[in-house]
């Protein structure tokens, strides 16, 4: 009996996790999606800049939909974590999930990034809240004419405040203590952009109503904002490919191409977990590409269409694939 084998195995059900399921799905291609629950998407209470929606969508809905939208094409979207990923001589990467593995002619990793969080009570929740955010490309409109506090220890965190001063014009800069390390030059943009800067230690934050408030400041000052923005940074989560040998920048993001390949044959990448502008449409972009060129790399191998009734009750039953739309999909 021949081993079993999909055509692609894609880490992760995020943004670009589930575009490429949308596409494999209609490529009628052997895979499945593997979701560890961790996407940043999930903790968006609205996106105003993703298209088409110009009412904003919550991050959970649009996963849903994007989800639902998959499975309509028969994808098979398994929760679960990937804890081990190599590669046999003969090509065929070997996955582990839940202790079982699982063989895979291509990945597609879409793993995503880890914020580095302030130390915040029940952080996750104030995110959600919206009163703690990560990206000013993504909602800085929305902090327009608001009182900004923007956490970061390094020049990060100034670049952040004075992208932010499009929006606002009250601008502080937290460092919790920590020494900036900023330039005199860089010192002399905070203060022509009349920025704030507060390296003093910040005892205490607590969330009071709509507002963040940093106390037990040196000499008991107390600053209160609207929204707080953490620059502190983030951490790819690359590991996973590690052992490959994959190439991977100083950042820990994952090297492609254009068509989203990375150093290891039939290993690609798409979304945060690449270096690039950390955006939903852009990981929706490069899922979308790299779906098509697993696609392209494959159409040698037999798809539903042609292969034998053997392979195709396989796909079906025992993978849960494309292949067979599955009683959730028929239903739904």
């Amino acid at each position: 009996m021949s081993e079993r084998v999909l055509d692609c195995l894609v880490v992760g059900g995020g943004p670009a996790g589930l575009t490429a399921a949308i596409y494999l799905a209609r490529y009628r291609r052997r895979f499945q999606v593997v979701d560890a629950g961790q996407s940043r998407a999930a903790l968006i209470p609205t996106s105003h800049n993703h298209a088409g929606f110009p009412d904003g969508i919550p991050g959970p809905v649009l996963l849903r939909r994007m989800a639902a939208q998959a499975r309509k094409y028969g994808a098979h979207i398994v929760p679960g974590s990937v804890t081990r990923l190599e590669r046999r001589p003969d090509a065929i990467f070997v996955a582990t999930l839940d202790r079982e593995p699982i063989l895979a002619r291509t990945i597609l990793l879409a793993t995503g990034v880890v914020d580095r969080e302030p130390k915040l009570p029940d952080v996750s929740d104030v995110i959600r809240r919206g009163l703690v955010r990560h990206c000013g490309i993504c909602d800085g409109y929305e902090a327009m004419g608001r009182r900004v506090g923007v956490i970061g220890h390094g020049n990060s965190g100034l670049h952040e405040a004075l992208f932010l001063r499009t929006y606002a014009s009250d601008i502080t800069l937290l460092s919790l203590g920590r020494p900036l390390t900023l330039t005199e030059e860089e010192r002399r943009q905070a203060a022509q952009a009349e920025i704030a800067v507060v390296e003093a230690p910040v005892r205490r934050v607590v969330v009071e109503g709509d507002q963040v408030r940093a106390l037990d400041m040196l000499g008991g000052e107390c600053r209160s904002f609207d929204v707080l923005y953490a620059a502190l940074g983030s951490d790819a989560r690359s590991d996973l490919v590690r052992g490959l040998g994959t190439h991977l920048d100083d950042k820990g993001c994952v090297v492609t191409d254009a068509h989203q390949r990375s150093s290891t044959d039939g290993l690609f990448a798409a979304g945060d977990v690449v270096r690039s502008l950390d955006q939903i449409s852009v990981a929706m972009g490069q899922a979308a590409i790299a779906a098509t060129a697993i696609h392209n790399r494959l159409r040698g191998v037999p798809s539903p269409k042609t292969a034998s009734d053997d392979t195709l009750s396989f796909s079906a039953q025992s993978l849960g694939t494309c292949c067979t739309p599955s009683r959730e999909a028929q239903l739904g």
